[in-house]
């Protein structure tokens, strides 16, 4: 039995990979999950992992050589493959006897492998995974991912056919329009079948792959090759020609032809350690004994950066692309500092951000952000939007927050930012004006005003923006929106939020002042008829009144806040009634008993 090893998905918006040094020889024995060669792509240099046990038989890519995701890479026989793939020539040889040391016999190996290589391989896999099923395979389905969700897209298989998989392991990722997750596997075994491809859309119940008992079929390829370990020396000695060492195995069969080639093999031989000589300018190069893609290599140089100083932090203490640009800004910080001693001057160059490597680049738009684009636009184009602005003066919350804060996340477990301040503000003003937390049906020309305040907190992920709800804020303390913000934050920016806890929102906030923005003009989310916004904090002088009346110049912390809101329901005094609601809760600050002082 042969498996062929592919190139993997290594990213939503990677296509191909760059070989850049294959790791084993054709003959060697390798382990499953035991790196079998390295690929850099414009975004990752990683190394690919033998889906299987068995011997290397064929390499189908060279160094240096770019293939797209999805090429077959090499093809791993447990031993008895290379056997039977040079069945032919091995009958043929017997024939030949009478005419052993003709010229002719040597291309005809050479010939032979190449569409053995191809067709036989391929087939084998197929036809062996469904016998070691026993036709007991399990059928795994698209399963419900929410009450709103009645379809899914294959984004990635983390299986490949073949592999082997535990209960619950993670077999594939989804994405909906709620929600990117993973399907595990609902049995152990193999996975036999893939039945829908990546990029392909189905239905919710739809059968995704079938996953039955392997056991059998992948056993005797790990004691095979205990079989092979001294031939390993004879392809290892034609590295440059990985296709003709292929018949070698085929050379020990007959007698007479075995003596011809030995001396040619027996001179590189001793010279076994020849193939990894290419690395070997680059081990040196890095002075940590790791090798150097040529991505890293290029980069190092444009940068000016020393490889022999730079502490690699990938596998085995690999330099990454990441290690050279913190090497380049560590090695620029010092070099400012004695041409210029002024303060002033020195900070200048830690002011510029890294140059980022999406930069000259094309990518795929991810599914999240194809559904994020068009709810906006669908949003602009059905809602009259505008924003009203107010100014806050938060000085008593940020004073109360610098009090309370270590002692409410000991007591609470919840950090205390200023956002659930905002979100409880807003949830008592939303009681009061549900003119703001509704919704409007133009078909059925109806306005519906929710019974509850299920607030959307907009989180800014590496994904994408997505908006968990907290759901019946209004029944909820400080401490309980505190804790709701935290979880639902931290598991969200994780992908570990469900999609139920994605929908259903009658109101959103979102808090750009993380970023450091004062204003924003936030788009109202689809079904929804207002979205709140909080700026960033800063400090300036302002006129305060004091208790005798007597007005004074002090320094206060400001923030804006914002609502865009749908004209169609919500008119400008709405919105501004709403806002000074919010800006006279904060502005009070009397949030003693909620931080417990």
């Amino acid at each position: 039995m042969s498996e062929n090893v592919q190139l993997p998905a290594l990213g939503e918006s990677v296509t191909e990979g760059t070989v850049t040094r294959w790791l084993k020889a054709v003959g060697d024995t390798i382990e499953v999950d035991e790196p079998l060669l390295e690929v850099s792509t414009d975004k990752v240099d990683t190394e690919i992992p033998s889906p299987v046990a068995g011997t290397l038989e064929q390499i189908l890519v060279e160094e240096d050589e770019t293939v797209e995701v999805g090429a077959t890479l090499a093809v791993i026989g447990d031993g008895s493959g290379s056997g039977s793939s040079d069945a032919a020539p091995a009958a043929e040889a017997p024939a030949a006897e009478a005419a052993p040391a003709e010229p002719a016999a040597a291309p005809e190996p050479e010939a032979a492998p190449e569409p053995a290589a191809a067709p036989e391989p391929e087939p084998a896999p197929a036809a062996e995974a469904p016998a070691a099923g026993g036709g007991e395979g399990t059928d795994v389905t698209l399963p419900a991912l929410g009450e709103s969700v009645t379809e899914g897209t294959v984004t990635r298989w983390l299986k490949a056919v073949g592999d082997t998989i535990e209960v619950d392991e993670p077999l594939l990722e989804v994405s909906t329009d709620k929600v990117d997750t993973e399907i595990p596997s609902p049995v152990a075994g193999t996975l036999q079948k893939i039945l829908v491809d990546e990029d392909e859309t189905v239905e919710v119940g739809a059968t995704l792959a079938v996953v039955g008992s392997g056991a059998a079929s992948s056993a005797p390829a790990a004691p095979a090759p205990a079989a092979e370990p001294a031939k390993a020396p004879e392809p290892v000695g034609a590295p440059e020609k990985p296709e003709a060492s292929a018949p070698a195995p085929a050379a020990p069969a007959p007698a007479p032809a075995a003596p011809a080639p030995t001396p040619a093999p027996a001179a590189p031989a001793p010279a076994a350690p020849a193939p990894a000589q290419p690395a070997a300018p680059a081990q040196a190069a890095s002075g940590k004994g790791s090798y150097l893609t040529p991505l890293v290599r290029k980069l190092a140089a444009e940068k000016g950066v020393d490889v022999t100083t730079v502490q690699g932090t990938g596998v085995g203490g690999r330099i990454r692309k990441e290690d050279v640009l913190a090497a380049a800004e560590k090695a620029a910080a010092p070099a400012a500092a004695p041409a210029a001693p002024a303060p002033a001057a020195a900070s200048k160059p830690a002011a510029v951000p890294p140059v980022s490597p999406l930069r000259g680049t094309t990518e795929k738009m991810s599914r999240l952000r194809k559904i994020v684009a068009e709810r906006m636009v669908e949003s602009l184009h059905t809602q009259a939007q505008l924003t009203t602005v107010v100014e806050v003066d938060v000085t008593k919350v940020a004073k109360l927050r610098a009090k309370a804060k270590e002692s409410f996340k000991a007591r609470e477990g919840a950090n205390l930012t200023y956002l659930p301040f905002y979100t409880l503000a807003a949830v008592e003003a939303l009681k009061a004006y549900p003119k703001i937390n509704a919704s409007i049906d133009p078909e059925k020309g109806e306005i519906t005003y929710h019974p509850s305040e299920n607030v959307g907190i907009a989180v800014d992920t590496e994904r994408g923006l997505v908006v968990p709800v907290i759901k019946n804020a209004g029944d909820l303390n400080l401490a309980g929106v505190a804790r709701q913000i935290g979880d639902l934050g931290a598991r969200t920016r994780a992908n570990k939020v469900g999609p139920d806890e994605l929908s259903g929102a009658t109101f959103t906030i979102t808090n750009t002042g993380s970023g450091g923005a004062l204003i924003d003009t936030p788009i109202v989310p689809v079904g929804q008829v207002a979205i709140l916004g909080t700026g960033t904090i800063t400090k300036k002088p302002a006129v305060v009144t004091g208790p005798d009346g007597e007005e004074t110049i002090a320094i206060r912390q400001f923030a804006y806040l914002f609502l865009s809101y749908d004209h169609r329901l919500v008119d400008g005094a709405d919105a501004a009634r709403f806002l000074t609601t919010i800006k006279a809760r904060i502005e009070e600050g009397a949030f003693e008993s909620e931080v417990g002082l």
